[in-house]
Parts: structure tokens; C-alpha cells; sequence
């Protein structure tokens, strides 16, 4: 399969994303700028982390209005697979293909440290390669990743089964200690955590690499499309 890593100015965990696609899984990968109108041949795009546009209005909102997202909304809405980290999780949440929305962590400060997370669903082209109830240790850095939605989003997100990743031990007081969500379609993800970052054992844990199998798994063997099997 092909990857497609998305490059905003201010981008800073890009080549961690390339790495991990194009080293760790040995997948053909490119890069692909923000004032890019096509994202090519690409099965899947990547959003990755970093500060975008420097973050100075709020987190993703002046990058939600960059070309590139014209072109990942249309891939969205044609079933392409979309995953955003950290940074391109706000992005995801600010072009409206991701409800609810990223605020300040809890007791207002950056974070960066290594912690657990479990799998809470597997049906997804983004997590079917691990289990529901696995535990994943995965890095976070960011200081605007708390998860807040109103109370009817939160329980839309738990009942379709759409909340797909959860923190064991909640770092920034995201409400239900939800750390990555899904669409309605399932072909969008946004998660926090850094699974590029673990992608490899010399990082300490390649507990990331069962999101990037995932996707492979996800292309390989096309699920049906999510409406016929979810009237």
C-alpha cells in the first residue's frame, strides 16, 4: 500500500510518520504540502503532530483551511482512510471530520511521557490488527489534548462503538478518557498518542506499529462499505 504524509509549516513529527511507514512496514510513502490540491495515489493519509502554522490562533484551525484539506475531505468522503496524530487530531477535529474538540490539558501544562492506553474496539481499519482490551504503551506530547464533547456526542461515541482508544491512565482529563475517536464512516481516526513513535524497539515500544498494520491489514482486505453493514 501507499501512505501520504501530510506537511503543514510547522509540521515536526512528519519524518517520525515517513519512518514509520516507509522503514518499519517497508511501504512505498511520500510527503505531501500543504498548498498540494491532489494527494495522488495515496490508500492512506496521515496528519501528522507538530505545531501547525505555530498553532497561534488554536490548535489546527489556520491549517484547516490549508488546499491539502479540500483534497483529505474529499478522500474522507470517498471512504479514504484518514488517521491524525496529536496535531492532526485537532486538524481532523477543526475541519468537522472528528466531532467535539481538543482544549487545554488538565492543570494546564505540557506533557510528554510514555503511558498505557487500551484498545476499546477492533472493529476499525485503524485498530483491527490488535485486540479489544489490549494494553498499548504509547508516548503523548502535546498541551492541548483534552477531549471534551457535550454529554449527546460522548454517548453517540460510545454506542456506535466509535471511541477507539482509552487512557488507562488519564495525563490531561479528557473526558471519559477517550484518547482517539472514529467517524460515523469508520475511515477517519484521531488519536493523541504518538504510535510513530513506537514503531520501533529501540524506542522502548513497538506497540505503534499495530495502528500502521492495521491500516495495511484494512487495504488488503477492504472491509463492505460501512452502510451496508450498519443501517
Amino acid at each position: 500500500m501507499k501512505f501520504g504524509v501530510i506537511v503543514f509549516p510547522g509540521s515536526n513529527c512528519d519524518h517520525d510518520a515517513f519512518y514509520a511507514a516507509s522503514q518499519n512496514l517497508g511501504q512505498p510513502t511520500e510527503y505531501i504540502w500543504h498548498d498540494s490540491r491532489s494527494l495522488g495515489s495515496v490508500d492512506a493519509v496521515i496528519l501528522p503532530g507538530g505545531f501547525a502554522y505555530g498553532d497561534y490562533l488554536r490548535c489546527g484551525a489556520i491549517a484547516r483551511f490549508s488546499p491539502v484539506m479540500q483534497a483529505v475531505q474529499r478522500f474522507a468522503a470517498e471512504g479514504g482512510l484518514v488517521l491524525g496524530i496529536c496535531n492532526g487530531f485537532q486538524i481532523l477535529v477543526e475541519a468537522g471530520l472528528l466531532p467535539g474538540a481538543l482544549i487545554r490539558n488538565r492543570g494546564l501544562k505540557f506533557i510528554c511521557r510514555e503511558l498505557r492506553l487500551g484498545v476499546t474496539t477492533s472493529d476499525s481499519p485503524f485498530t483491527c490488527a490488535m485486540r479489544q482490551g489490549q494494553v498499548l504503551r504509547l508516548p503523548i506530547a502535546h498541551g492541548e489534548g483534552c477531549y471534551f464533547a457535550e454529554p449527546r456526542t460522548l454517548d453517540e461515541l460510545e454506542a456506535e462503538d466509535r471511541v477507539a482508544l482509552r487512557y488507562l491512565d488519564n495525563p490531561n482529563g479528557s473526558l471519559r478518557d477517550i484518547a482517539g475517536i472514529l467517524n460515523p464512516g469508520r475511515n477517519v481516526m484521531g488519536m493523541m498518542p504518538h504510535p510513530e513513535r513506537a514503531a520501533d524497539p529501540l524506542m522502548g515500544s513497538a506497540d505503534g506499529l499495530g495502528v500502521f498494520h492495521s491500516l495495511m491489514m484494512a487495504v488488503a482486505h477492504p472491509a463492505p462499505p460501512a452502510e451496508a453493514v450498519r443501517p
